[in-house]
């Protein structure tokens, strides 16, 4: 079978396809013939050597979509012909985040789905929604999972509420559609006005310009009566925190879940004190949120938005589209 590694050094151009020996189905797993992956920025992060794993070679890539073409003895769970995810945390099915289960996630440490067939732990794959591409549901496993959890299982996101997402990438228009979805209403930032008039066809009720409106936190406040926003679905990280703390209302979250504009950054600590501010750490979720997210999306007939499909052979060009940041919502790989 086919793999993607990262082999003698980190970077794009040391990603490269070998042949490996098909697994077989140990007691407890499944066998999944992969059909298709998405693309996060973890994965840049990890494929450059940013990602904090140091032993090489890596098959990379943490989500992806399948179906199951071998069980293992005393699987109950899954049986061949499923359609299905692995879960990002191959360690993590329920409760609250601990130590143990942020151990195993896909995609580094453990290999990723960039292969066309992989062994994993039945109890870590769960279906895809019904009617959903491969493409489609290989968006679902750390994007779709983070902004489910950030907002409805963190947040407590109620109807009437005001979210206000960063970008346009996946996460954020995940959020966005979740949002909706609640009846929320939300105000997206972008520095491109074109992504933002896509925004406002998906249901964004607001946009800043954030090129064009530097102060998006002032304009955000403008936006709610000088109020506030009840949630920030913060992606930025050192470049926006600081923005984010000013935008939202008093006894507001602060949702942070990504560092595309660095890594640190010095907090204006009476802001977060004074408005008695919530700021929560996230790092994807649980195969029971996973499942919970999978059942409103059935229920809503929600779907993912896509902006490009890559084929297998192409998955270095799908991680330079990353890089890019052109994107909007999902980058796809199909199988």
């Amino acid at each position: 079978m086919r793999a993607w590694e990262v082999q003698d050094a980190w970077d794009i151009d040391h990603l490269m396809m070998v042949e490996r020996d098909a697994p077989k189905a140990a007691a407890g797993e499944v066998v999944l013939r992969m059909r298709a992956a998405s693309v996060n920025y973890r994965d840049l992060l990890m494929v450059q050597g940013l990602g904090g794993v140091r032993k090489l070679p890596l098959v990379p890539f943490s989500d992806g979509a399948g179906e199951v073409i071998a069980v293992g003895a005393g699987v109950s769970r899954a049986k061949i012909g499923d359609r299905v995810s692995p879960m990002f945390f191959q360690s993590w099915k329920d409760g609250p985040p601990d130590a143990a289960k942020r151990t195993k996630p896909l995609g580094g440490p453990l290999a990723g789905v960039l292969q066309e067939q992989m062994a994993v732990d039945a109890d870590y794959v769960s279906a895809s929604p019904k009617g959903w591409s491969f493409e489609e549901a290989a968006t679902l496993p750390c994007a779709g999972l983070t902004a489910w959890r950030a907002l409805m299982v963190e947040g407590g996101l109620k109807a009437g509420e005001t979210v206000l997402v960063q970008g346009t990438g996946g996460v954020s228009i995940f959020a966005l559609q979740f949002a909706k979805m609640r009846g929320a209403r939300v105000i997206v930032t972008s520095s491109s006005d074109e992504k933002l008039a896509r925004a406002k066809k998906l249901g964004a009720d607001e946009i800043v310009n954030y090129r064009t409106t530097p102060d998006w936190a002032k304009a955000a406040l403008d936006m709610t009566g000088g109020v506030g926003v009840d949630h920030v679905v913060e992606v930025g990280g050192a470049g926006t925190l600081n923005q984010s703390l000013e935008a939202a209302k008093v006894g507001g979250r602060i949702l942070v879940i990504g560092v595309l504009s660095g890594f640190s950054q010095q907090i204006a600590m009476p802001v977060l004190f004074g408005k008695n501010l919530r700021m929560i750490g996230l790092s994807v979720g649980s195969r029971e949120m996973f499942e919970q997210m999978v059942a409103a999306i059935d229920a809503a007939g929600m779907r993912p938005v896509i902006d490009r499909t890559f084929a297998f052979d192409q998955a270095p060009d799908a991680l330079r589209c990353m890089k890019g940041a052109s994107h909007f919502g999902k980058i796809c790989i199909s199988y």
